[in-house]
């Protein structure tokens, strides 16, 4: 009678743990999302506020003749233009190819189920998308950094928050690919493992929101280039958020936790297309 009692004390005790972990982890959820929408929705009126107008005189510039070239309509020599056109192919082909992997990544999850009874390794398939594309960004994001250019790592990353912001976006692939890596060989039961790739995925997209881009900041049409490049970033994190939130809830024991497992993997199709369709 009293192991009885005693089992049902653990169990009891047991249970009672597990729902306060699902409500703080509920609440977790809705402050992360809270917090994701509140800058989002400061992101969207500052990009609105900086959108070109149409009238393209410049105010308080009345009295000048503005058939004289600005600073930023000066003619470029042909090396540095080279270099521009460079970095800009770069970083094209950067976007392109992280949207290709998150793409393969998603049909992956989406095709998990049926693929694993008869290749139960497909388990590791999306996760490895991630640390592909993470070393990939790691490694070929910045050229200009060793081995590829002169500048040393140390120098780039105290002298450029670009590529800060490019090296902390590889980090949170290579940390999201290896604790899903982890999961899927069941070695990784933890509960907090199951809020990294939300936690992760809606911090990178709230730093996509301020991310910094210097290649279009040249040429006589450079407002209309970073407004693009801007409102293009702006709609990679609504989708990188979107994921990170529905992830989480996809972690919870909810009537909807199946609709959620499909819907996370679409939102990264589309994240990938967008992806794709970057240009600069």
């Amino acid at each position: 009678m009293d192991v009885t009692l005693v089992d049902w004390h653990e169990t009891n005790v047991s249970g009672e743990r597990m729902m306060d972990r699902q409500k703080f982890y509920r609440h977790s959820c809705l402050a992360m999302a809270g917090i994701f929408l509140a800058l989002l929705a400061w992101s969207v009126s500052l990009v609105a506020a900086q959108a070109p107008s149409g009238d393209k005189t410049p105010t308080g510039h009345e009295g000048m003749d503005m058939s004289m070239p600005m600073p930023d309509e000066a003619p470029m020599d042909p090396a540095h233009m080279a270099k521009l056109l460079a970095d800009k192919k770069e970083s094209e082909f950067n976007h392109h190819l992280a949207g290709a992997l998150v793409i393969l990544a998603a049909l992956f999850l989406l095709a998990e189920e049926t693929l694993r009874k008869r290749w139960p390794f497909v388990r590791f398939a999306w996760p490895a998308c991630f640390l592909l594309a993470g070393l990939f960004l790691l490694i070929f994001s910045d050229t200009e950094l060793w081995p590829f250019g002169p500048q040393s790592w140390w120098y780039g990353l105290t002298h450029n928050m670009e590529d800060v912001q490019h090296k902390t976006f590889a980090a949170i692939l290579l940390i999201i690919g290896v604790i899903e890596v982890q999961r899927a060989r069941g070695v990784l039961k933890a509960a907090w493992a199951a809020c990294a790739f939300p936690v992760l995925a809606i911090c990178g997209s709230v730093l996509l929101l301020f991310h910094e881009h210097h290649s279009g900041m040249h040429g006589a049409d450079h407002m209309t280039i970073m407004h693009r490049i801007q409102a293009e970033h702006l709609s990679f994190a609504i989708t990188g958020g979107s994921i990170g939130l529905v992830k989480g809830l996809s972690e919870l024991p909810t009537p909807w936790k199946g609709v959620f497992q499909k819907l996370w993997p679409l939102l990264m199709i589309i994240l990938g297309v967008l992806l794709i369709r970057y240009v600069e």
